[in-house]
């Protein structure tokens, strides 16, 4: 029963927020067009800079147009997004994550607009390599990679690990480039009494980890099985198995703090800011802050030591709910995030552009950031997310690896836990 009742007490909320929404644009001036965008990047980000640019710019260009942004988390639009997308008056325009369990999900429930031609006519499809057009499409049982656009990503994103200089320096490490390497220098950071990486294991995080683990044992065969079912994933198998048991030890060795479970990601950045970890691993997204919150250290990136599949796509994407109003600015909207000014100050501002121009992004940590990710995608390396299979994934893969890093179940419980519903999604679409 306190579930059903939370249940609706969410959804009373979202439909009290888009009746404000409603509310607000009926008293805007009689025959006037509304553009409403919601995204979820904090204003300080890359990407936050680069909208607000693109913003000021659609502006100019529909002077007659009324303008709303509303700025929402990734949680909320991730846990409410069928709810506004089916209301009535949904936004023009909203940031949206991208994969199967949810814009795929979105786009078999028949929510979002078709932008297959205006993919074309816009030349958007040429803008996108082939390896991040792949977000953008949804067949009918909505797996990427094939069938029609349902978003358009403008930026890319992988995950990495970031490290504060002068604690390996006081310890006397180097940055490692195998797998036995990286965890001899957690080793020494746990021997002299310090925890190596900073972890949310509350959210999105801890899976991305568990993920880097299972890919230094996986191929891209076992990226497409997984991802999108071209194949069968043995959750027994040496991937996930090597996955499950490492982070567990991980934990028993003091790598990763045992109360990590109940730590967000905003929590597990800022403790990296303030120099508390010598490491934390997350993605691109959070280069350009890092970049201007770090002022006591110096700090650089490397890639996961040893894998040649790292977690990573096309960045979220703008999609077009299919009964939103005047969708021609909501297209308008989208061009301009694709000019090269919105491209190059997305690179300038430490994001990863996908229709910039490499000669305009200066300073040397924004260029190294942009060079990791063409190493990766130069051999096919990015392998997309954990949580992107099937719907509900996310908050499967949550509840498991929480139980790893409180030691309440055994990985082969944890592996077992994640299996069914993998499986069931996998059977309800016939494969």
């Amino acid at each position: 029963m306190a579930r059903r009742i939370t249940a609706w007490t969410a959804v009373l909320a979202v439909a009290a927020a888009l009746s404000g929404c409603a509310a607000l644009d009926s008293s805007t001036a009689a025959g006037a067009r509304t553009f409403t965008l919601w995204h979820y990047e904090r204003p300080e980000s890359a990407m936050g800079i680069a909208w607000a640019r693109a913003v000021e710019l659609f502006k100019a260009t529909h002077p007659k147009v009324m303008v709303h942004v509303e700025q929402k988390t990734f949680e909320q639009i991730r846990q409410n997004a069928a709810i506004a997308l089916n209301a009535d008056d949904p936004p023009t325009i909203l940031e949206h994550n991208k994969g199967n369990s949810t814009a795929g999900l979105l786009a078999r429930q028949g929510l979002l607009a078709d932008l297959t031609g205006e993919a074309g006519a816009r030349g958007w499809e040429k803008l996108l390599p082939a390896s991040l057009q792949t977000t953008a499409r949804y067949d009918a049982k909505g797996i990427m990679g094939s069938g029609a656009w349902y978003g358009v990503p403008n930026y890319a994103e992988y995950v990495m690990v970031y490290y504060n200089k002068a604690m390996f320096a006081a310890h006397g490490l180097r940055v490692p480039t195998t797998f036995a390497e990286f965890e001899s220098v957690m080793e020494t950071f746990t021997r002299a009494g310090v925890t190596p990486l900073s972890l949310g294991g509350a959210e999105y995080p801890a899976q991305q980890i568990f993920y880097e683990l299972a890919l230094s044992k996986a191929n891209r065969a076992w990226v497409d099985a997984f991802q999108r079912y071209q194949g069968v994933t043995d959750f027994d198998g040496p991937e996930l198995t090597f996955a499950a048991n490492t982070f567990a030890d991980w934990v028993s060795r003091g790598y990763i703090r045992k109360d990590a479970a109940s730590v967000k990601a905003e929590e597990m950045n800022h403790a990296f800011i303030r120099g508390a970890f010598p490491m934390v691993i997350v993605g691109s997204w959070m280069y350009g802050d890092f970049d201007r919150g770090i002022k006591d250290f110096d700090w650089s990136t490397f890639r996961f030591p040893g894998n040649t599949l790292h977690p990573g796509s096309s960045g979220n994407m703008w999609v077009v709910p299919k009964k939103a109003k005047d969708k021609d600015l909501a297209y308008d909207f989208i061009d301009i995030t694709m000019r090269p000014e919105i491209q190059n100050l997305l690179g300038n501002s430490g994001g990863v552009p996908v229709a910039g121009d490499p000669q305009a992004v200066t300073g040397e940590k924004n260029r190294h950031l942009i060079e990791e990710f063409r190493a990766i995608a130069a051999t096919d390396g990015l392998a997309f997310y954990p949580d992107w299979p099937a719907p509900g994934f996310y908050d499967v893969l949550g509840v498991a690896i929480q139980d790893l890093i409180n030691g309440t179940k055994t990985p082969a419980q944890v592996l077992d836990d994640i299996a069914k519903p993998y499986d069931d999604h996998r059977a309800s679409l016939g494969g």
